[in-house]
């Protein structure tokens, strides 16, 4: 039989793709009904527990805290030595051993950060301090620089702002520990108001001390002069305008002008009389000659003004051969 060639058909291979571990945990947590991180948690935790070094009396969720030991050594020997020569391990004092925040805080400082955990959400923060600033003891054991930066935090807003500084401001313990120049710079922003400003000025120049301070400024005192001037005049023109008896007071007043007058020139007349003849025969000095003939011009200055006047320019003319001071007219006063 001759030699036939077999034609054989080539085998086909199928391929199975095998399952990465991922997706093998994917399947095992649908099949047990567990989510995917827990079961990929466990894997993790199992993973830093060789079987010989896991312990059957202490629970799965301590191994998994204690798992966070990165330390083999120190982990394989922590789990073997409960704390406080306690007989077991509890999930609190696993967490204490790693540093985690603990379900039932003890110590002051877990406390603190349970409440620090609970406050993250700003509205929960919110009513919190709310409540704790309520509490004088608490607030009294807070650092100065803490509750002075909560201060400045909670006085952002302006109308808190002006209800906390008049509250402030009506202690007087607290005043006196403010700087000069802050308070100097307070007091010129509260009385920017000119009646509050009146009102503030009118207290202080009742103190004397601060009124003879206050004179001290050449400005301040011209400006008070300046007001008692100003005021006098109101005064007057406000009776002149309403009072019906001030026509007659306005004539008494310009009689007693005229009397006030005449009495000047009367004193300065007989003033001169009695001192000139007495320096009848005294030599003075170049200095006192020149000093009288400066006082000379200013009493002629001042005559001149008064004659210029209009109510002495409105009179009638000088009759010739009226009296003159001490002696007839146009005639000498006897002393030169």
């Amino acid at each position: 039989m001759p030699n036939r060639r077999i034609r054989t058909r080539p085998r086909v291979v199928k391929r199975v793709e095998l399952f990465t571990v991922k997706d093998s945990l994917f399947r095992l947590a649908e099949d047990i009904g567990l989510s995917y991180s827990a079961v990929n948690g466990a894997r993790w935790v199992a993973s830093r527990w060789p079987k010989h070094h896991r312990q059957a009396r202490v629970s799965f969720t301590v191994h998994r805290i204690l798992a966070g030991i990165s330390n083999e050594e120190e982990r394989f020997t922590a789990i073997l030595t409960p704390p406080g020569g306690k007989a077991r391990w509890t999930p609190d004092d696993a967490s204490r051993r790693v540093g985690r925040q603990v379900e039932r805080p003890i110590t002051p400082q877990e406390k603190a950060s349970a409440i620090h955990t609970l406050a993250r959400d700003e509205e929960v923060a919110a009513v919190v301090t709310g409540d704790l600033l309520r509490r004088p003891s608490v607030v009294a054991q807070v650092r100065q620089e803490d509750r002075i930066s909560a201060a400045h935090v909670l006085v952002e807003d302006e109308q808190i702002a002006a209800v906390v500084t008049g509250d402030l401001l009506k202690r007087p313990t607290v005043v006196a520990q403010v700087r000069q120049e802050d308070r100097v710079r307070a007091v010129e922003e509260l009385t920017r108001d000119d009646h509050i400003a009146a009102t503030v000025t009118t207290g202080l120049l009742r103190r004397p001390d601060v009124a003879f301070r206050a004179m001290s400024d050449d400005t301040a005192r011209h400006q008070v002069n300046h007001a008692q001037v100003e005021r006098g005049r109101q005064a007057r023109e406000d009776f002149e305008r309403t009072s019906p008896v001030a026509p007659a007071v306005k004539r008494v007043d310009r009689s007693v002008e005229f009397l006030d007058l005449i009495t000047a020139c009367h004193a300065f007349v007989a003033a001169s009389g009695r001192v000139v003849p007495g320096m009848r025969d005294r030599q003075l000095s170049d200095d006192e000659r020149v000093i009288i003939h400066e006082n000379v011009a200013r009493v002629r200055a001042t005559l001149d003004w008064i004659r210029r006047a209009p109510a002495v320019r409105r009179g009638p003319s000088p009759v010739p051969g009226s009296r003159h001071p001490r002696g007839r007219a146009g005639g000498r006063t006897g002393h030169s």
